[in-house]
């Protein structure tokens, strides 16, 4: 198993989660049609940093009352923030809502922000919903299907669990970043190689980006420029 540190998923949180999908891209083809959000997502603070962590992963309904006793439902709760706050950390928490409609109740409010913060969690990634904008904890990043007003009979179905998020495929402590474009998840071989394949494509892309931005470009300077960008390695 890869060794990481965690300054390794903090040097990942430099670039937003496009460059991270071409990093991957770069890396190996097959990171362009898997791993990744595919679905329309809000988001609760557009103006925070990537974030970068370790998976925990539950299923969550809200449509009907939770089975159980109340000591159960208790100690369900009690073994999922549990899981929120294993190591390795840093945590996200990320959330498949399995009702017929998504999102029908909040399992994100003020809350259960407050919680997985202090837990050391950075933030979620939600096919559900989330509400109490103007108390959720701050910095707390919250990735979700919809906003909504009630969190009707939202509870856990189970945990620690393999979950589809709009798309991504997630097991519980894969290394996940995200932020306003979405989420993917960074395999833990290639964290550490990602840097190297992220500068490459930057001096490539700069190339263009330079002819593009100049006067007088047109389509033959173009074609000069994606040339010599091809010819960096």
């Amino acid at each position: 198993m890869t060794e990481l540190s965690r300054a390794d998923l903090e040097a990942l949180a430099q670039w937003d989660t496009p460059t991270i999908c071409n990093g991957l891209e770069l890396m190996d083809a097959k990171h362009r049609t898997a791993g990744f959000t595919t679905g329309s997502m809000v988001c609760f603070d557009p103006g925070l940093k990537p974030i970068v962590g370790y998976a925990r992963t539950a299923l969550i309904r809200a449509t009907t009352p939770p089975a159980g006793d109340a000591a159960a439902l208790r100690a369900m709760r009690a073994r999922y923030y549990e899981h929120v706050a294993a190591q390795p950390m840093p945590s996200i928490a990320v959330l498949q809502d399995i009702d017929p409609e998504p999102g029908f109740g909040a399992f994100w409010g003020e809350v259960n922000t407050a919680i997985h913060k202090g837990l050391g969690c950075l933030g979620t990634v939600t096919n559900g919903s989330f509400r109490d904008l103007e108390a959720c904890a701050p910095g707390f990043q919250l990735l979700g299907g919809k906003i909504g007003p009630s969190h009707a009979w939202v509870h856990l179905a189970e945990i620690a669990c393999e979950v589809n998020v709009l798309g991504m495929a997630v097991r519980p402590n894969d290394i996940v970043h995200a932020d306003r474009h979405g989420a993917v998840v960074v395999p833990a071989g290639c964290v550490k190689r990602l840097p190297a394949a992220i500068d490459l494509l930057t001096r490539r892309e700069a190339v263009i980006l330079e002819a593009a931005r100049a006067p007088g470009f047109d389509a033959a300077i173009l074609a000069r420029a994606m040339a010599d960008s091809a010819e960096i390695h």
